[in-house]
């Protein structure tokens, strides 16, 4: 790799016009040179190739809506630069996270991704939800600093054009679980680093209902990939199934006094929320020493939501896993 190397910021979009202009801004305005910006429209029905025209940018357009892989993959294919760099739409960079993730690539030839991390507030601070959402997965990237396994955050990440082209492409076939994919093929061969020296802002989800139903819809189709033995690593018997199962329980014990009329069992829904609490303690001292008491019951309150959705979504892509055989071979063509 070159001293300066090209940069190609490969940008998939679908719908995401009011915040698509401050994404490509930020790349505009980047402290490192030299960049060129791919933008994919994959078939969008709102003004989104209108912003990109305006601000200067080249339109590419998939033939049909085909999901974020098949956008990135067309990227890569009028892509020149030495350093692949994919952007999601809806993250506007800090303005030296080019020139961040290229030092660290040429620092070492190991080195085969840099993925970075979310700040720590949202892109529009319009809504609690993206508080939430978006302070929750900056805490967990920030925990996991440093060379990671298992699934890949891809949001943000730059990889070398010749490690790619050993690695790649995105299995198109993926509208989910990508990152655990590429994640998979990468470690075989090279080093992946999370960073927070590489950030951005996100624009997450506004509302609650919103949110709810991506994270439930997420972890129902993310079943069939993760019960592959080979594939499941750093999932089964993570934080976040641990404190899911013990939402579900806490929820299931409420009833369980008025059943059973005995004292010992008035104290269970207690023991396991206070369990629920305790997985992910850490995190919450985190949020209330950085946001304070108000917002801290509020980040609770969500988080338990969200871990009963997270239960009820691998619940229900189990029931499937093992009732549909055409569930089963969702990702039957993603390549090992």
């Amino acid at each position: 790799m070159t001293a300066t190397p090209l940069v190609s910021v490969i940008i998939p979009n679908y719908n995401y016009a009011d915040v698509l202009g401050l994404c490509l801004r930020s790349v505009q305005e980047q402290t490192y040179s030299p960049i060129e910006i791919i933008y994919v429209d994959d078939c969008s029905t709102d003004d989104s190739v209108r912003v990109a025209e305006s601000h200067g940018v080249r339109v590419l357009s998939t033939p049909r809506n085909s999901g974020v892989s098949a956008a990135r993959n067309l990227g890569v294919a009028h892509a020149r630069g030495e350093v692949l760099f994919f952007l999601d739409s809806d993250v506007a960079l800090a303005p030296d996270a080019v020139a961040q993730a290229v030092a660290l690539l040429g620092s070492d030839p190991g080195i085969g991704a840099v993925s970075g991390n979310y700040e720590a507030v949202p892109l529009r601070r319009d809504s609690l939800v993206k508080e939430y959402r978006t302070l929750y997965r900056h805490y967990w990237y920030l925990v996991a600093e440093g060379p990671i396994k298992g699934f890949l955050p891809v949001a943000i990440i730059a990889f070398p054009a010749a490690v790619w082209a050993e690695v790649g492409p995105w299995t198109a076939e993926l509208t989910q679980s990508e990152g655990a994919d590429i994640g998979e093929r990468l470690n075989e061969r090279y080093t992946v680093l999370l960073t927070s020296a590489v950030r951005g802002r996100h624009d997450d989800d506004a509302t609650l209902r919103i949110a709810l139903r991506k994270v439930f819809t997420r972890t129902r189709v993310h079943v069939p990939f993760f019960l592959q033995p080979r594939r499941a690593a750093g999932v089964v018997g993570s934080p976040e199934s641990a404190a899911s199962l013990a939402a579900a329980l806490t929820l299931l014990a409420l009833p369980v006094p008025l059943l059973t009329g005995a004292a010992w069992s008035a104290a269970l829904p207690a023991l396991l929320l206070a369990a629920w609490l305790g997985i992910d303690r850490k995190m919450y001292r985190y949020v209330f020493a950085t946001r304070g008491a108000g917002f801290g019951l509020f980040f609770v309150g969500t988080h338990f939501l969200v871990n009963l959705t997270i239960a009820a979504g691998a619940g229900v892509g189990i029931v499937q896993w093992l009732t549909s055989r055409s569930f089963r071979r969702m990702y039957a063509k993603a390549p090992a």
